[in-house]
């Protein structure tokens, strides 16, 4: 299939040739079609699957058919993301998708000065594509309405709810109208998550892209390794070659930040990103993982959820994490774009039981590598 057998307006056609993309992943094969027929959806993929563009498409759309070129347009669309950095990426998208036709967007978040936002929101947008506490806040303040919502986005809404955000997501819904049309994306279905769903969404059709499996072209290996040992581990593995591009995953941001430390002192390329960075470094890192200037992004799950980054050649989880839909989403961020990957995990013995679990969703084993051969 290609995109354009999308009844799309050509103007969006030129956006999706600029953003790259020639024929749709499954998520946007699914859900494209059913935001166009206005429908409420629920989508659960994983990352690097699509989700962006499975929504700003249709948005888009949507838009351009009853564009209004008023000197000040009221916002239409709604996009809430968990994260600053996922909020910075999902408005990159659209502006490169929305280059070519006169549709506006901002993105909405703290960490930054309100002024340049509120000027922006002020000349007229479209779309807003913001974290929950800033738009709350200049809700608050009367720099902008939420009244002529039509379409309104919870991405990474299993994050959201992960981050305490329900609360500020009800607040939000109440500015909306009550005949918007709601769409619900999500890398894992908690129960939370399906509740909230039900009280958000009407009559909706829910699309799930295989959530539990992990992309084939991903080697997953496990190293048995005490916690004190994992540290000179890691050095050692960066004295091979072929860690062209490493995200290494830890539970703290306290962690994060140290032991990116210990590896630039080691003479590594490394930097860290975790939630005690101010926006400025945040994006600092980010894009220089991006770009190639250092190859090592030591990362919580939190702060890593908005990076968007291909060629990413190792994944490293330094710490193992609580759910195998977490593991499934770390390791997920390698092995793109018909590219292979590798995922290697740390564990000791008290780490068994999440390894099995893990192993079964899997369905093999991890390859057992051992100290002397690694």
């Amino acid at each position: 299939m290609h995109f354009s057998q999308f009844n799309l307006h050509p103007d969006i056609h030129l956006g999706i040739g600029d953003a790259g993309y020639i024929h749709p992943t499954p998520i946007q094969k699914q859900t494209i079609p059913l935001i166009l027929e206005n429908k409420d959806v629920l989508g659960l993929a994983q990352t690097g699957t699509g989700k962006t563009a499975a929504f700003v498409l249709p948005i888009l759309q949507r838009l351009i058919s009853r564009s209004s070129r008023r000197a000040a347009p009221r916002p239409r669309a709604l996009i809430v993301a968990p994260t600053r950095e996922l909020a910075e990426q999902i408005f990159v998208n659209i502006q490169i998708m929305a280059n070519h036709t006169p549709i506006k967007s901002v993105a909405v978040y703290g960490g930054v000065g309100k002024s340049p936002q509120v000027k922006t929101l002020r000349q007229g947008v479209d779309i807003i594509v913001a974290c929950p506490g800033r738009l709350l806040d200049l809700i608050n303040e009367k720099a902008l309405t939420l009244e002529g919502i039509e379409v309104m986005v919870l991405d990474e809404a299993d994050l959201m709810l992960d981050m305490g955000f329900l609360p500020d997501i009800k607040r939000i819904l109440a500015q909306t109208p009550d005949t918007r049309q709601s769409l619900v994306f999500s890398a894992t279905m908690p129960k939370e998550i399906q509740h909230l769903a039900q009280h958000i969404l009407n009559n909706p059709v829910s699309v799930r892209i295989n959530p539990k499996s992990a992309p084939p072209r991903i080697a997953h290996a496990r190293f048995n390794v005490q916690k004190n040992k994992r540290t000179a581990l890691l050095k050692k593995l960066f004295d091979q070659s072929g860690m062209s591009s490493t995200l290494v995953f830890t539970r703290t941001k306290h962690k994060a930040r140290s032991l990116a430390a210990q590896l630039k002192k080691a003479g590594l390329s490394a930097a860290s990103l975790q939630g005690n960075l101010s926006q400025n470094q945040r994006r600092k890192a980010m894009n220089g993982f991006r770009k190639g200037s250092f190859n090592i992004l030591v990362a919580t799950d939190i702060a890593a959820r908005g990076i968007d980054v291909s060629g990413v050649s190792h994944v490293i989880n330094y710490d193992l994490p609580d759910t195998v839909e977490t593991y499934i989403h770390r390791t997920g961020r390698t092995g793109r774009a018909d590219q292979s990957g590798q995922a290697y995990t740390f564990a000791s013995a008290e780490d068994g039981k999440m390894i099995a679990l893990i192993e079964r969703t899997l369905g093999k084993k991890m390859l057992d590598k051992s100290l002397s051969r690694s």
